[in-house]
């Protein structure tokens, strides 16, 4: 599916039935379409559609079904890391990367913290810091294996470390 280093690299999870997560550039991609529009068919969570449109570069969309789920739903995680997508995908990363901080001082010592660590570690990646890439893929790689969390999610955070590893390397 991806080539990193000659090695062929399986796509991780991207957490929705028909989304991969692209081992190079590190975001989710829908690689099974007809699995994807399936299960946001069957879905009733506006989440489900927002992460879909996130996934497509649909951010102004994303954003506006986004402020309605919100507005239903004011603390819910996952809505509120939506956000900081929204602004991801718009290629605002500064903005990104502080909504995610704040985030990651509300979740800290939770299960959540692993997650936001690998949404900012993807943040800091797609704008060039990858050094901060590097910290946060390592941090959210530690928590998941500290928690025991599920494999998928630890290979992802694996995938996601190796690769920014190698482009800070490529970059010396």
């Amino acid at each position: 599916m991806g080539d990193i280093t000659g090695e062929t690299i399986e796509w991780p999870d991207g957490g929705f039935p028909g989304i991969r997560i692209n081992p190079e550039e590190l975001v989710p991609e829908i690689t099974g379409p007809e699995a994807c529009a399936a299960a946001l068919e069957a879905s009733t969570d506006p989440a489900d559609r927002v992460f879909v449109l996130l996934v497509e570069g649909h951010a102004s969309d994303a954003a506006e079904l986004l402020a309605e789920a919100r507005y239903k739903d004011p603390e819910s995680f996952q809505l509120r890391a939506f956000e900081a997508e929204v602004l991801r995908v718009s290629h605002r990363y500064d903005r990104a990367v502080e909504l995610f901080k704040q985030l990651l001082a509300e979740v800290a010592g939770t299960p959540n913290e692993a997650l936001v660590h690998q949404y900012l570690g993807r943040t800091h990646f797609a704008a060039g810091n990858i050094g901060a890439a590097v910290e946060s893929f390592t941090r959210a790689l530690d928590l998941r294996v500290e928690q025991s969390a599920d494999a998928a999610l630890i290979y992802s955070s694996t995938v996601a470390l190796q690769r920014a590893r190698d482009v800070l390397e490529l970059a010396s």
